[in-house]
Formats: structure tokens, sequence, C-alpha cells
């Protein structure tokens, strides 16, 4: 006669629900340390995402600037020959350059040796880095600048010592308006405009441009540019770019240096993604220090909480039940602060674009990668609490 076996016993198992009141109720029972421990997981993604939100709203505002400037603007100037010296641009460069096929606008700038003063009387040692140059009349218009007040060289100016002023330049030599007089190259010229900032061509800040008739008369100017300026479909720029060198000096082609303004703006960037990348894993630290801090918090709340953990293995929890409860601790304080530092993190970003007048930009997988990270350490930081808690004998904890 053979005997049935009994049937298994249902496994036990904690609801969601029971998880979480159970979670919340350790928390709540200790809530300063609780917050200190949260708060120091939300310092960490605070500055995870403050500095990947301002990092990618910087990049956006450059790249609004960029496209509103134009990334087809190629500059070439005078290289070295294979003995180290300086070498020239011919004077029909600025002509054959137009020849290019593509080519939509080209014009150049050409540097003087004639020194800028605010009066006769200014130190001659002091020039304050300024430089005069000739410029063609389509430059402001290639270089994408803009007139912040008086007026741009034009064929009726250019013949007379009429001066326009870079931003930089202007603030230098201390003039504000149109009308005033400097001194440059050994007699005054009239300042007629003052330009405002040029992004793609930063050197024209520091100069003094004049035109090329009075160049000509007053300074012997040949019509040797310096530096040439050209912009191509976008679609052509790499094949212009390429053909910039053997255009402007075919006997010598690598002589011509060759270089997009674009490519600085974007290197200035790239230098700031490093920066971001440094302060990142900065923030990477203050997230491992807020992980250690509920890793600590909850080995904590193991050893106070013995009598309780005791009690309830009495009562018929398994070590199941009681891991699952002290894990749910961990990842409830560690979602805290990663929800914390998250808001803090856009707050501080939006505050930043926003003072600095930057467009919002603040990558939705950011955040729930820092959310995600938070889980991760308050997983990690829990379990070997809540195993140390499972594998507390019931007698031993209500002895304790």
């Amino acid at each position: 006669m053979t005997t049935a076996s009994a049937p298994a016993r249902p496994r036990s198992r904690l609801l969601g629900r029971d998880v979480m009141r159970l979670g919340t109720t350790g928390l709540r029972a200790r809530p300063m340390r609780a917050v200190l421990s949260a708060l120091g997981i939300a310092i960490g993604i605070a500055a995870m995402i403050a500095v990947v939100g301002i990092s990618a709203s910087s990049q956006a505002r450059l790249n609004d600037e960029l496209d509103r400037l134009g990334t087809n603007l190629l500059t070439a100037t005078a290289g070295k020959d294979l003995l180290g010296q300086r070498t020239t641009l011919p004077p029909g460069t600025v002509g054959k350059v137009s020849r290019i096929e593509d080519v939509q606008s080209v014009s150049s700038t050409s540097t003087l040796p004639a020194p800028v003063y605010r009066s006769p009387l200014s130190d001659p040692d002091a020039t304050g880095g300024i430089t005069t140059m000739v410029a063609d009349e389509s430059l402001l218009q290639v270089v994408s600048g803009s007139v912040r007040t008086g007026a741009w060289l034009n064929p009726a100016t250019s013949g007379y010592p009429t001066v326009v002023l870079g931003h930089a330049a202007a603030e230098r030599l201390g003039v504000v308006s149109p009308g005033t007089q400097i001194w440059l190259g050994g007699q005054y010229f009239t300042v007629i405009g003052i330009l405002d900032p040029i992004a793609l061509a930063a050197n024209l800040d520091r100069a003094a441009l004049i035109g090329a008739p009075i160049a000509k008369k007053l300074f012997g100017f040949n019509g040797s540019p310096t530096t040439v300026y050209e912009r191509s479909a976008t679609k052509a720029v790499d094949l212009v770019r390429s053909l910039l060198g053997p255009t402007i000096s075919p006997q010598s082609p690598s002589e011509v240096e060759v270089s997009r303004p674009s490519d600085a703006l974007a290197a200035r960037n790239a230098a700031n993604q490093a920066f971001t990348t440094l302060l990142v894993g900065i923030g990477s630290i203050a997230l491992l220090v807020g992980g250690i801090g509920v890793a600590n918090t909850m080995v904590i709340s193991v050893l106070e909480r013995r009598r309780e953990i005791g009690l309830r293995r009495a009562l018929g929890a398994t070590r199941r039940h009681i891991l699952v409860q002290f894990l749910g601790e961990a990842l409830l304080l560690s979602a805290f602060g990663g929800v914390l530092g998250s808001g803090l993190g856009a707050a501080v970003t939006w505050v930043t674009a926003l003072v600095d007048d930057w467009p919002f930009a603040l990558p939705p997988v950011a955040i729930a990668a820092a959310v995600g990270s938070t889980l991760v350490i308050g997983a990690v930081a829990g379990f070997y609490p809540a195993i140390r808690a499972a594998r507390t004998p019931p007698t031993a904890a209500l002895g304790s």
C-alpha cells in the first residue's frame, strides 16, 4: 500500500505593495539618517546632470551660432618655404580663387606695418596689439560681420584716410563712436565705423581696417593679401579646400596654409567636452561616496533592528522575505536620491542656460541613466546588509 505524498506547500512571497510598505516604514523610522544618505547620492547625481546639461546647452548654442554664421568659410594664408622663411601670397590671389567652381564669394585682408595709437602723444612702444589691415569692400559680407555703429568702407571712403575699427581695437583705443580721429601710420585717420565681434574671424576684432586706395597712396601697398576668406557651397567645401593651395601657388601649393574657422570653434567645443568628462568623473566619485553612505546606513539599520528581524522570523518570515525587505529599503533610498539629484541638476542647468542666454538642452537619456545608476548603486550597496539580515538566526536576533 503506497502512501500519497503531501502536496508541496506554495512558496511564500511578498507582494509589491508589502515591499513598498515595509521599505518606507524602515526609512520613516529614521528620517534624518535616510535624508542624509539620500542627499549624498543626490549631490553626485546633481553634479553629473548639471555637467551634462550645461555642456549640451553650450554645444547647442555653438551649433546655433555655426548654423547662423555658416561652416563653409575657408581661410588661406601664406605659409613657410623649405628654408622656413615666411612666404607671401601673389597680388592676384583673390581673382584666382574667385574662378574656382563652387566658390560663392571671396575677399581678403593685408597686414601693413603701420602702428595704431590714440594720438601722436601715445607711448610709441605700446600699440595695444592693434594691427592695421587693408580690407576689401566685400570682406564684411564674406565673414558674416556686422557694423555696430557707423558705416563700412565703400568706394567713396576707401580713397580717404578713414578707418573701421574692430570691436576689441575700439575698446583698447577708447573710441566709442564714429568721427573720432586716431593716429595711424604717422597721420590722422577718421573712424567711420566700429564692428561687432566676428566669431569666425576673431583677428579682425583687433584690427584697424582701411581701404586699398589710401593704403597704396600712403603706404605703398602692392595688393598682396595676407589672408584670403572664401565662401563656397557647403557640399563642395572639402573639394575647394583641396584646390586653394594649387590655385593660389601652383609651383608651391604646400606653402599655402588653408584652415576652416569653424574647425577652431569645434576644437574649442571638444576641449569643453574633455573638461566635461573630468567633471563627470568627479560627479561619479560623489555618487560612489553616496553609495557608501547607503551601505553604511543599511548596515547600521540591520544591527539596530535585530530584534525586529528575529520577531519577523519567529512569526514565519523567510530569509527571502528579510532579504527583499532590506534590499527594497536600499532601492527606495537610492531612488529618492536619484530623483532629487536629477531635479537639482536640471534646475542648475536651466538657471545657467537662462543666465548665459543659451538654449536649454538636457538629453532625456541623461536623466534615465542617472536614475538607473542610482538604482544600481542602491542594489549593490544594499545587497550585503540585506544578506546579513536574512542570515541572522531568529534566536540570536531575539536574544540580542
